[in-house]
């Protein structure tokens, strides 16, 4: 703490402690007067008034010091703090009184008492009126006329959904700063005892039924949801209530963002499509990760890409001693070493440029450091390039993984996750063809080595790098159309956290070759979320219309997340269930045999064909249709 601002805190303090000082002097002595008038004029150290006045100040100083009473920022207090106000006023009066019986041999209890009540009113208008005057001053408020005297021209009429805690404690932020430009016009709450009062000077001007209905009847230009408690659907409901009449909408954090830390109760934000997304995001408990993480050496491929940035963030919680960013290109390894190295922690981050297709440098990599956990999320995903393209697609997706997996056993890594994904699933492209079989590599290792080997399947993840969000966002900025290739195409959605710490999660609870697989709800329309996008924009779909292309190569209608059959009936952990995968028989024969096959069209058949375990079978007649 710097000099100027400890003399700021002691003159503070001091000024609080002269005030207390007076106040109760002055109690007692209007006290002493109301009941004793005739003995004051003439007797003032009567019944030894003068030694317990001094005494009754002093004993209160001493408490107040005691219970940090003066390091408390009046301006923010709460209840809590004003109990503790009278509780040290009240053991304070206790002790003079006992004081009094010991050393006088008598009391003066009824003095005491209505010195007591004089005192705490006070003491508490002294802080009470620092606090008023300080609100006053900055927002300019009228208190006696319960109005504001001095309006901004760009201040929004808004509206907050939620009279509780958190919405109290916005409409104070509000009114103690000048950077947010709203003017607060009503609550709305189900709570029927604050039907028509006042909370915090704003009027609760209806229930949340009646949204429509207030925002149209009080000229509403903005609407903030303030409930972090409530429950997923109920929330998604309000919201898209809130939005279809108002396109300023912003909301509190939910409860699980607070208690994550990442946000304050009351940091508002813009509506966002994970807000409509239509499911609950799943929340992990991650707390067995620590052991697992904590000074050892973690090693994450493809850290520069949506999902290894985001593993490595939340590995970085865990205390790593030493985290490795391998990536092959260099600015995504070194915008996210950049951005991790901001975060000052106590963790040596190594950036690695490296292909997973160089067995050497990974060897080299590996004989370095001797990682203890390796995040395998380096691949090709996009499903049309890899149809374009289906030999780099094999090179990187299957070779990359397989030498990545084999060096992790020879140099003794503890455990290794691979990242996955639904395409994987009865697949009718290349990409979710080579994830499938590079899944098979690992689980094949799984059968002879010490290494703990997992693989982690999940569907779309929320704004990553080649997901249809970024892609719609840009053709909104363009006024549109926004194109989606089919009326019925449906995915599975996930935000990209989520995704990060079910991979995560799943190291700690692999034994070696399971498939993990989140319960990722319902799946969702992608028109829906084209819509709601164009919503969030604040368009209308006359303003920004929705095209349909037609299904691209390799697409299907519907992605699943394991076979029928393939999955086991309950939980191994909440919302993570495991897959029951068949076996892979003579890999390395498939793998030589793939190696012939020199055009693109006859590479894809095979991946195709050997995916859906169904090389030279019928069924491989009826799926060079679809390929």
């Amino acid at each position: 703490m710097s000099i100027p601002e400890l003399g700021r805190k002691s003159l503070r303090t001091g000024l609080l402690v002269t005030l207390d000082i007076l106040a109760i002097l002055s109690s007692m002595v209007v006290t002493y007067f109301f009941l004793y008038p005739v003995e004051f004029i003439q007797n003032i150290d009567q019944n030894h008034f003068v030694e317990s006045a001094i005494l009754y100040s002093a004993l209160f100083i001493v408490m107040a010091g005691v219970s940090q009473l003066y390091r408390v920022a009046w301006r923010f207090a709460s209840m809590s703090e004003a109990i503790r106000l009278a509780a040290t006023l009240f053991m304070s009066t206790v002790t003079l009184l006992l004081i009094q019986f010991a050393v006088y041999g008598e009391a003066m209890e009824r003095m005491l008492f209505l010195s007591f009540c004089l005192s705490l009113l006070m003491l508490g208008g002294i802080r009470l009126g620092s606090r008023v005057y300080i609100t006053w001053k900055q927002q300019q408020y009228s208190i006696f006329l319960g109005r504001k005297m001095k309006r901004r021209i760009d201040e929004k009429r808004t509206l907050i959904i939620g009279a509780g805690q958190a919405g109290r404690m916005l409409v104070r932020q509000i009114q103690q700063s000048d950077n947010h430009r709203m003017n607060p016009i009503g609550f709305i709450d189900d709570n029927r005892h604050l039907q028509t009062l006042t909370v915090n000077g704003v009027r609760v001007v209806g229930t949340i039924e009646q949204l429509e209905e207030v925002v149209e009847n009080e000229a509403i230009d903005k609407i903030v949801f303030a409930i972090p408690s409530m429950k997923y659907q109920e929330r998604l409901a309000i919201i898209k209530r809130a939005k279809a009449i108002c396109t300023n909408v912003h909301t509190l954090p939910m409860i699980e963002e607070v208690a994550a830390g990442k946000v304050a109760v009351n940091q508002m934000r813009q509506v966002s499509i994970e807000d409509l997304l239509g499911r609950e995001p799943v929340e992990l408990d991650i707390s067995g990760i620590r052991s697992e993480v904590e000074g050892k050496t973690v090693l994450v491929t493809g850290a520069g890409g949506s999902i290894g940035s985001e593993i490595c963030r939340q590995i970085l919680k865990f205390s790593p001693e030493r985290l490795l960013l391998l990536g092959h290109g260099e600015n995504s390894i070194y915008l996210i070493e950049r951005e991790l190295r901001e975060l000052k922690v106590d963790v040596e981050l190594i950036p690695v440029i490296a292909d997973v297709q160089d067995v050497e440098r990974l060897r080299d990599v590996f004989m370095t450091y001797t990682p203890h956990l390796v995040f395998h999320a380096a691949a090709h995903k996009h499903v049309p390039l890899m149809e374009a393209n289906p030999h780099e697609a094999v090179k990187n997706n299957i070779y990359g993984t397989k030498n990545v997996a084999e060096i992790a056993d020879e140099y003794g890594a503890a455990r290794f996750v691979m990242i996955s994904t639904d395409k994987a699933v009865n697949p009718t492209n290349v990409m979710g063809s080579t994830k499938r079989i590079a899944e098979m590599v690992v689980q094949n290792l799984a059968k002879t080595s010490r290494t703990k080997y997992a693989v982690v399947r999940f569907g779309n993840v929320l704004g990553s790098r080649g997901s249809v969000i970024p892609l719609f966002k840009t053709q909104i900025e363009k006024g549109g159309p926004v194109t989606v290739t089919h009326p019925d195409m449906t995915r599975y959605f996930m935000t990209i956290p989520e995704a990060s710490r079910l991979v995560i999660q799943a190291g700690t609870l692999a034994d070696g070759g399971e498939v993990f697989v989140l319960d990722m709800g319902e799946p969702v329309k992608i028109v829906d979320l084209a819509r709601n996008m164009i919503k969030l924009s604040g368009f209308t779909e006359e303003q920004i219309s929705v095209a349909f292309s037609g299904i691209r190569p390799g697409e299907k209608m519907f992605e699943e997340l394991l076979k029928e059959g393939e999955v086991h009936p309950e939980a191994i952990y909440p919302k993570i269930f495991t897959g029951i995968v068949t076996e892979e028989v003579d890999l390395d024969g498939k793998l030589a045999n793939m190696k012939e096959l020199k055009t693109s069209e006859a590479l894809s058949l095979y991946l195709v064909n050997w995916a859906n375990d169904c090389l030279d079978s019928v069924k491989c007649d009826q799926l060079k249709e679809t390929v």
